[in-house]
């Protein structure tokens, strides 16, 4: 079965062909460090050889032809029967096609035509890469993610019994979990409460998988790909957003330096009463201009301007 793997890495996406390399080599790193069950097999044909042999040795005085095919049929029946399982497996055996036993790891048997393997299940924590392509969020923008998945298998039993394709079901829950979890949540939003999806996602697929015999450990989203006739768009937006927070920025600055003005221009209005009064003579001068001839004033504004009491 095959699994969508991306190249990309991290929380945006790469191009270029020096970064397609460096992906490259990075997964066929990870691949020769593989485990292998390259031993199992050779177990295995290490039986079907002795077998065979001791079977030649013991049947040679009866025919040519006949110890050969005998020899076969035992070596194939011994080494059927006779396995081994790598530490980090479990084998589920049936008997007559009902559930006999969990075997493994190291050295099992196997009873010829009545037992055989159902499935061999790796007890290690899986790493699946899954996508949601063109899943919607709760503003109707469609995205493309990119998530990877962590999770192990803690009951061989429940996994080989109680669903058909353990793996094929975890990613197709996880996908499922994944549009459901970006249906809740704006665009805008996405980026910054992509841990918290993460932490979403993981409590929903445990519970899920749980009855099939699966943990699941964590989900970390990789990256996020939005279409591209919105990506001017958003860059558009948060350029203005960033122009507006340094227009307020300014206007608290300037409003500021006013305000000291403002300080600094009352400290000499009280140091000294004449100054005020030529302010208001100022003040009224541009009124009345402004006014066509017409001025309306206070009466307390008119006493400032009494030139008798200006010039004292």
């Amino acid at each position: 079965m095959k699994f969508n793997l991306r190249s990309q890495e991290g929380h945006t996406a790469r191009v270029g062909k020096s970064s397609s390399e460096n992906e490259a080599a990075r997964f066929t790193e990870v691949e020769c460090n593989k485990t292998t069950r390259a031993g199992v097999y050779a177990f295995s044909i290490a039986v079907f050889a002795v077998a065979f042999a001791l079977t030649m040795a013991a049947a040679f005085p009866l025919g040519g032809p006949f110890a050969v095919v005998l020899a076969v049929v035992v070596g194939f029946l011994f080494s059927y029967s006779v396995r081994v399982c790598p530490q980090w497996e479990r084998v589920v055996v049936l008997r007559l096609g009902c559930l006999n036993r969990i075997a493994g790891p190291g050295l099992y048997l196997l009873i010829p035509f009545a037992e055989y393997t159902a499935i061999h299940v790796d007890q290690r924590i899986m790493t699946s890469a899954f996508t949601a392509e063109a899943a919607l969020t709760a503003d109707l923008v469609p995205v493309d993610v990119d998530a990877i998945l962590f999770w192990m298998v803690w009951d061989p039993q429940k996994a080989c019994m109680e669903v058909e394709n353990y793996p094929k079901a975890v990613l197709r829950s996880a996908q499922t979990a994944m549009r459901d979890a970006l249906g809740q949540v704006n665009l805008a939003d996405l980026s910054m409460r992509r841990r918290q999806i993460d932490r979403d996602l993981q409590e929903v697929m445990s519970e899920k998988c749980e009855q099939w015999g699966i943990t699941v450990m964590s989900v970390e989203i990789r990256d996020i790909f939005i279409p591209k006739e919105l990506q001017g768009a958003m860059s558009k937006e948060a350029q203005a957003e960033r122009e507006r927070s340094n227009a307020r920025v300014i206007l608290a600055e300037v409003e500021k330096d006013i305000s000291e003005m403002y300080v600094e221009a009352a400290e000499v209005y009280g140091k000294n009463p004449d100054a005020i009064r030529l302010r208001a003579m100022g003040l009224a001068y541009e009124g009345a201009k402004d006014g066509k001839g017409i001025l309306l004033m206070p009466s307390s504004l008119a006493d400032s301007l009494d030139s008798s009491k200006l010039f004292k």
